[in-house]
């Protein structure tokens, strides 16, 4: 039994089994025996106690009384039989039956065990001998291995998931483990005290223990649940069942049975709060229903059971208006009426739903559409459930019949307008529907164009353009104006302004692309009328002042050379404000023959003649370049840098001895002019044409009238000559754009493309 036991288990089992039990070894001491021991011989016998010391009939039964025919007894040796009479009371005695076996330990130096097992029998005194004697009774019946059988009985205990403890006359005499740890206890603390040292554990179990006193003196049991908590740990359950297990009407012997029902105990309220969720749930439901807007009716077998707020309003009537009666009393006289005639909610299973549009009648006498779902459900017990959701369709039908009416004008107006509409699948480009007055722009018959591609209704080049402006249109996702101008038979072309318009569907994508064009041939050709006859009229009017102000400068610059002509002493100075006057005044005389900015190279020419005739020398005007001619002047540019190159020639001129002819040279290329005027003379050592300060006159003039960003003046010596160089760059100086792209842009503002032969 050591073997399998632990001795603090052995102990305890030892003390819980019912039959006499006493355990000694070879020499005789006894090592344990349990209370039963005690209670049949009538004497305690405890651990330590020699059988020697023992009475007659204790040793009889333990076989002590034969020490040699004891000790020769083997484990594997059948049991020794012995029985003994002792007398009770008067006319009676008790026989006592003993068997002993030999225990053999596992370590084969230990000395053998020996375990006796007393039976005891009630019998007449007369009728049994007095003497006891110890006997190998082969014909006994046999009795099993009591070491087996505590082993299996502890085995059995100990796995059980209920916590088990036996009681004898309030005392706990034994219990497993897991009752211990149900009750939070030190292991073996309370075995053999009284059940009173379980109060303090926990205030639950003081009122428990009266409980179950008093319960199992009235009933013999007690059954109950209830909750314990350990410190550190959630409280748990447990059910309690007590039990009388001795005879007599004094509780003597009970066994308790602790069983942990925290996990069923928290599904039991899982299950209650499930219940509760679900009513409430319930009761949210509802109130979701009663603020929609459908009309929702619930029936069962007696009728209609409820219904929601706009059920309600759609009716005319209350719940209680409706309560128990059948659908049909809202229904039309229609035989067939969805309300009336129910077979469809037959084959319909659970969770399945019947679509249908009927009319329905309320209290109030209106009668209008609804279209409804029929949802079939059944309950626990198998009952069936109808439940309809209505919703008041009338608005929509009456909307439905606006909107087709509508649609039908808007077909006609289509039709009737002077303008080309039709309207193209965004996907594919082919043409869905279109008008009379875009086949006159597709120039196919409108029967034979709905569904084609672009190229199969314009051609190939026109298809291939059309595609590209729609294609455009729809990845830009906004409208797209386009002008072309379209070959004609009759008028030589036309003029169509169309806008492509992507049309977005219930998706959020474009489905559809809307094309509207219109022929604007004469409204373009007025606006071109009214545009030139605006442009002559202005340019004659700028003719007009410029040919004024040219006048008003010469007289200016004749004023002035009288009163040089009076005055010597300031004939020089008047003389360089009245070449400035005049070369003013060629400016705005070139201007009056001009239709648009003036040309660079009019400009030289005409300073260089105003310069050579004031101070009669010859002035030699050179071009390089295939660009020449293509430059031109800004209107805000012309006089700063005319008044630049009169300063220029008349320096050269007044610096220039002799009569060496003045060159002056214009090169100009794709990206800029270079102006060189060359003149016989010498530079001052070390002059610079930066240290130059500004004035009104000369080179400090030249600096102060040249703009700074685009333009760059240089005096350089070269040989016995001076050469002074403008370099002029745009923005001061522009190139003239083709006369044909100007004139459009300037007519029109507006792109217009020009439709493919």
């Amino acid at each position: 039994m050591a073997a399998h036991m632990s001795p603090l288990h052995y102990d305890a089992w030892f003390d819980l089994v019912p039959l006499a039990l006493i355990e000694f070894n070879e020499h005789g001491r006894v090592l344990r025996a349990n209370s039963a021991l005690s209670a049949t011989l009538g004497y305690a016998t405890p651990a330590g106690t020699h059988l020697a010391d023992c009475p007659p009939a204790m040793q009889r039964l333990c076989g002590w009384d034969a020490p040699l025919t004891l000790l020769t007894l083997g484990p594997e040796d059948p049991p020794l039989h012995a029985h003994v009479i002792q007398p009770r009371h008067q006319g009676s005695a008790a026989k006592l039956c003993s068997q002993v076996w030999a225990q053999a330990e596992s370590d084969s130096s230990q000395p053998t065990r020996f375990l006796c097992a007393i039976k005891e029998h009630s019998v007449q005194a007369e009728d049994v001998e007095a003497t006891a004697h110890i006997t190998s009774d082969a014909d006994a019946a046999p009795v099993p291995e009591m070491g087996q059988l505590l082993h299996e009985l502890s085995t059995i205990l100990e796995s059980t998931p209920a916590g088990i403890a036996y009681l004898r006359n309030g005392r706990l005499v034994r219990c497993n483990q897991r009752f211990e740890r149900m009750l939070g206890l030190t292991p073996g603390s309370i075995v053999g005290q009284g059940i009173v040292a379980l109060e303090g554990l926990d205030p639950r179990i003081d009122q428990l223990i009266s409980e179950v006193s008093a319960s199992i003196r009235t009933h013999g049991h007690y059954e109950s649940e209830i909750e314990l908590s350990k410190p550190g740990e959630l409280a748990r359950w447990y059910a309690l069942s007590v039990r009388l297990i001795g005879p007599g009407p004094q509780p003597s012997e009970t066994i308790a049975v602790l069983t942990d029902i925290t996990h069923t105990r928290s599904q039991q309220a899982q299950l209650e709060a499930l219940g509760r969720d679900r009513n409430l749930q319930a009761d949210r439901m509802r109130a979701i229903l009663d603020s929609v807007f459908v009309g929702i009716v619930t029936l069962d077998d007696r009728g209609i059971a409820w219904m929601n707020r706009s059920a309600r309003r759609m009716f005319a009537g209350n719940l209680s208006d409706f309560l128990g009666h059948p659908l049909s009393t809202v229904a039309t006289p229609d035989l067939d009426h969805p309300f009336r005639l129910t077979d469809y909610l037959d084959d319909l299973r659970d969770g399945q739903s019947h679509t249908f549009e009927c009319q329905v009648v309320g209290r109030d006498g209106r009668v209008f559409w609804v279209v409804g779902n029929a949802v079939v459900t059944y309950g626990e017990a198998n009952q069936r459930h109808v439940t309809y959701a209505l919703l008041d369709i009338d608005r929509r039908r009456e909307a439905e019949a606006q909107s087709a009416e509508a649609q039908a004008t808007l077909q006609r107006i289509i039709e009737m307008a002077p303008m080309a509409i039709h309207l193209v699948d965004a996907r594919n480009l082919h043409l869905i529907q279109a008008n009379q007055t875009a086949a006159e722009f597709m120039a196919v018959d409108l029967h034979t164009a709905i569904g084609q591609p672009p190229e199969i209704l314009y051609g190939p080049e026109r298809g291939k353009l059309l595609r590209a402006d729609m294609q455009a249109a729809l990845n830009e996702a906004h409208m797209v104006h386009r002008e072309y101008k379209v070959p004609s038979k009759t008028n030589g072309h036309l003029v169509w302004d169309v806008n492509y318009l992507p049309l977005v569907g219930d998706d959020d994508n474009t489905d559809q692309l809307l094309i509207v064009a219109t022929d604007v041939t004469a409204q373009r050709a007025a606006e071109q009328a009214r545009l030139e006859a605006a442009i002559a009229q202005r340019e004659m009017l700028v003719r007009e002042v410029h040919h004024r102000i040219k006048n008003n400068l010469q007289g200016v610059a004749g004023l002035l050379q009288q009163i040089a002509a009076r005055k010597p002493e300031v004939a020089p100075a008047i003389a360089e404000v009245v070449g400035q006057v005049q070369a003013i005044a060629q400016v705005y005389g070139l201007q009056v023959g001009s239709g648009g900015p003036l040309r660079l190279r009019s400009v030289v020419d005409a300073i260089a003649s105003s310069v050579q005739r004031t101070f009669g020398r010859t002035i030699s005007v050179l071009v390089d370049g295939a660009h020449v001619d293509d430059w031109q002047l800004p209107e805000a540019e012309s006089i700063p840098i005319a008044l630049s190159l009169n300063e220029l020639l008349t320096n050269a001129l007044k610096h220039g001895p002799g009569s060496t002819p003045i060159q002056c040279t214009v090169q100009a290329n794709d990206t800029a002019v270079r102006i060189n005027i060359r003149n016989p003379g010498y530079l001052k050592e070390g002059f610079s044409v930066d240290r130059v300060p500004g004035g009104v006159s000369g080179l400090g003039l030249v600096r102060a009238l040249l703009p700074r960003r685009s333009a760059r003046l240089t005096v350089t010596q070269d040989g016995a000559y001076v050469l002074t160089s403008v370099d002029l760059a745009p923005p001061g100086i522009k190139l003239a754009p083709p006369q044909q792209t100007q004139a459009q842009h300037e007519s029109t503002g507006r792109q217009t493309t020009l439709w493919p032969q």
